[in-house]
């Protein structure tokens, strides 16, 4: 099968060094090791700002600083280039940011500058299906013999659930080497969902569907087909029409491309002993799409993961099918202990438990989560992929970050 695509010229060398290892994005565990690296230039903090039109938290709510804690930790040489927090209790919802838009700058991060959402766009797909599944349109047992016969039928038996728990067994195609040997070749194009599934049409599932859990950025791809199976609609027109308009979402966008909107947050690799790149624009959407495509702001993510998360999208009785979770981590690994719904993480913290999704792709980190009620939420964007699968100083800015999450999850759940 040829691909579907628009080819952009070559990028230079180090660009190409720089998507090995950073694969579309769509977790982690495609980063071709997610290696550590030293030598970010240190940046100036920038005091947490608090955003139009909504009140501040009274700062007696806790006794951690995010703001501090966020200057910490883009000080850090292997910190990210900027950082930012949002807390929302109710109507009141505070920013703490720190250090810049852009290297080179003294712009501060803002809650309304435009970010890859990497694998946060997961639970957007979750949110499509799921709003389907209560408008009786898509069952959580249509399976992929029914919906979507022209791929492998050794996948048949998968179904909606499992694709969206990731218990499915379908192999992970931005994992395959014939997958990640297209990419750095073509960095800018723009291939077709079904495309990147034949990069692996002729592998076996790698277990038995609902027996055990495995991550894969493959099964939010069959998530958003079952979708567009049963409504003969783009994914791009469901997200529009289940998702954007309910919850008001104007700067959310699924882009084919590599472009980004401005304003918009730099994203950063760094390469020792190169300075840090800039790889924003990197690599096309369209090899992440459902599993981590989108681009939003701050400000968006928050207002979605209340929505998502408060069952504003579906109702009471999906979300008691939303919320069953088994034993899983969503990558990276989000604070407290972790478990996986259907399409949603559960986050057992020190101060209580939260609902949402995390995601690291070329250039940024991204956590984002809700209450059941979604009243109180808290959303975490830095500009560089950290992980927990990192190592030396670079994992050391993973478990500051996760720790600036927990801290930002009990400030939230704060009485």
């Amino acid at each position: 099968m040829g691909p579907e695509s628009n080819v952009a010229p070559d990028r230079p060398q180090a660009a190409r060094a720089a998507a090995k290892r950073a694969a579309p994005g769509i977790g982690c565990r495609n980063a071709l090791i997610c290696a550590a690296v030293t030598g970010l230039a240190l940046v100036p903090g920038v005091a947490g700002a608090r955003a139009p039109g909504v009140r501040a938290l009274g700062a007696a709510r806790s006794k951690v600083s995010l703001g501090r804690e966020l200057r910490g930790l883009v000080r850090m040489p292997d910190g990210p280039a900027g950082a930012i927090v949002v807390v929302q209790r109710g109507g009141q919802r505070r920013v703490y940011s720190a250090g810049v838009r852009a290297l080179g700058t003294r712009q501060p991060v803002r809650v309304f500058d435009r970010m890859r959402l990497a694998s946060t766009a997961k639970a957007f797909s979750g949110a499509v299906a799921l709003s389907l599944v209560s408008a009786h349109k898509l069952s959580l047992d249509d399976t992929i013999a029914k919906l979507l016969p022209r791929l492998p039928a050794a996948w048949g038996k998968v179904t909606l659930r499992e694709a969206l728990n990731h218990t499915s067994g379908l192999p992970d195609f931005s994992a395959a080497p014939a997958f990640l040997k297209y990419l750095t070749a073509h960095l800018h194009a723009s291939p077709s969902p079904r495309f990147l599934l034949s990069f692996i049409a002729q592998d076996p599932l790698e277990f038995r569907p609902g027996s055990r859990y495995h991550y894969s950025n493959t099964d939010n791809f069959i998530v958003a087909m079952m979708a567009e199976a049963v409504t003969h609609r783009t994914y791009t027109r469901l997200l529009a029409s289940e998702v954007y308009r309910p919850l008001g979402l104007r700067h959310t966008t699924l882009p084919r491309g590599a472009a980004m909107p401005a304003p918009y947050l730099h994203g950063y690799q760094i390469d020792p002993p190169r300075q840090p790149e800039d790889v924003s624009t990197l690599i096309s959407a369209a090899y992440a799409w459902a599993s981590g495509g989108l681009v939003s702001t701050p400000a968006e993510l928050n207002t979605f993961i209340r929505g998502y998360a408060g069952a504003h999208l579906f109702s009471r009785a999906v979300q008691d099918q939303q919320l069953r979770f088994v034993a899983g981590n969503s990558e990276p690994i989000g604070p407290g202990v972790n478990g996986a719904g259907l399409g949603i993480f559960r986050y057992r913290t020190r101060c209580g438990t939260i609902y949402g999704h995390t995601g690291n792709t070329s250039g940024y980190t991204q956590f984002t989560a809700a209450t059941r009620d979604g009243r109180r939420s808290v959303t975490a964007s830095v500009s560089e992929q950290i992980t927990n699968k990192s190592t030396g100083a670079r994992l050391a800015a993973f478990r500051r970050l996760r720790q600036i999450e927990t801290d930002a999850v009990c400030v939230a759940l704060a009485r």
